[in-house]
């Protein structure tokens, strides 16, 4: 069995194109959410592998998001960050996150991600 994954992102050209890059990768695309709002209640209800998780949400920042998952209980996946702007752009905030790494949304790959996971 693959690894799942749930992405995370208002665009849903961005949304398409994850997925499909982590089906090619083997993942199992468990879930897609436009906003934060509902996040822990996916990752509790889905419990996937990874979290593909947009830094810029419509209604609250990917870093809040990792704060409410890092408290939440019987969460194993990992978290990832992703975005349109550098990691520079963030500060500290992407290293104090509960986030296993940051991904510039033009340079996701599989391979990058892979990378992340290990």
């Amino acid at each position: 069995m693959g690894r799942t994954a749930l992405i995370v992102d208002d665009h849903p050209s961005f949304r398409a194109s994850a997925r499909a890059m982590l089906e090619a990768e083997g993942f199992d695309v468990v879930g897609e959410l436009e906003d934060g709002a509902s996040v822990v209640e996916a990752v509790i209800a889905l419990d996937p592998d990874v979290v593909l998780l947009d830094v810029q949400l419509p209604d609250m920042s990917g870093f809040d998001v990792c704060a409410e998952l890092e408290s939440c209980e019987g969460r194993s996946g990992q978290v990832i960050l992703v975005s349109s702007r550098d990691l520079s752009d963030y500060g500290e905030l992407v290293e104090t996150s509960c986030a296993c790494g940051f991904l510039p949304k033009g340079e996701l790959s599989g391979e990058l991600i892979a990378a992340l996971l290990a």
